[in-house]
């Protein structure tokens, strides 16, 4: 048994012994068990030789073994065990008086818990100082020997006091994690927002930008289509004749854009 045990433990354990029992002469029986006692019926309670006279190889274990774990039982009890570990159906947290633990604080969440946290703070200050108090005193004599040391009564009362705060910060762990999420939720929605905007302000500026270009090519689009004038009075050159003036150079919508790409 301990050895079955100690294999359940194991972190990559065996299938169980009992695994070669499920052949299909055994689950045959199984079936034929249950229709000739009825499904209601205990099979650990009946006399499987006497049922299954007529049948050969019946085992000399009970066949009710082979039987699915029962749900409702299972629900009734409200835990399983699986290679060696008991699981609970609901995952809660257990209370330090549900684990065999001496509690001193008020079981009910709903109760505020900070009048008899600060009581169990403050007995656990006084007697770590009657523990060095303790320490402190001369060695026993050999007619006190036999009582037992006070500066271990103290001790076991701190591992108590201990237990207590550690548990009731352990029942404080959703609230901290529902704490955490929510600010880190906040958080991000206020990254999000600070980006939004800055999206909406660089589109701001990109349309200001585009609106100012196509004025810009609409001017030079009306300039280039006016009638041009032949001759124009200006500089005269060495020979006495005027010097022609530079031509508007035509620009295109595509020109504007790419050079108004390269600004952005």
């Amino acid at each position: 048994m301990d050895d079955e045990e100690t294999e359940l433990r194991n972190p990559f354990p065996s299938p169980p012994s009992h695994y070669t029992r499920y052949t299909n002469h055994n689950l045959k029986l199984l079936e034929l068990l249950r229709e000739r006692v009825g499904k209601d019926a205990d099979l650990y309670s009946i006399n499987q030789y006497e049922v299954l006279s007529d049948q050969t190889d019946v085992p000399d274990w009970p066949l009710a073994q082979l039987e699915k774990p029962r749900v409702d039982w299972i629900l009734e009890e409200g835990h399983y065990t699986v290679f060696g570990d008991t699981w609970f159906i609901k995952e809660t947290i257990p209370s330090l008086a549900e684990l065999g633990g001496r509690q001193l604080y008020p079981a009910d969440p709903s109760v505020d818990r900070r009048p008899a946290l600060r009581s169990i703070l403050r007995s656990l200050l006084v007697t770590y100082s009657k523990l060095l108090s303790a320490l402190l005193l001369p060695p026993p004599t050999a007619s006190s020997a036999q009582n037992e040391p006070e500066w271990k009564r103290h001790l076991e009362w701190i591992n108590v006091l201990a237990q207590n705060i550690m548990a009731a910060a352990n029942d404080l762990r959703p609230v901290q994690a529902r704490g955490n999420l929510e600010l880190m939720m906040r958080r991000q929605l206020e990254l999000r927002r600070e980006e939004t905007k800055n999206i909406h302000s660089k589109c701001d500026a990109l349309e200001a930008q585009l609106a100012q270009l196509r004025m810009a090519s609409q001017g030079s689009s009306s300039q280039s289509n006016a009638p041009s004038v032949r001759s124009v009075p200006g500089p005269t050159g060495i020979s006495g004749e005027s010097a022609p003036l530079p031509q508007p150079r035509n620009v295109s919508i595509k020109d504007l854009l790419s050079w108004a790409e390269e600004l952005s």
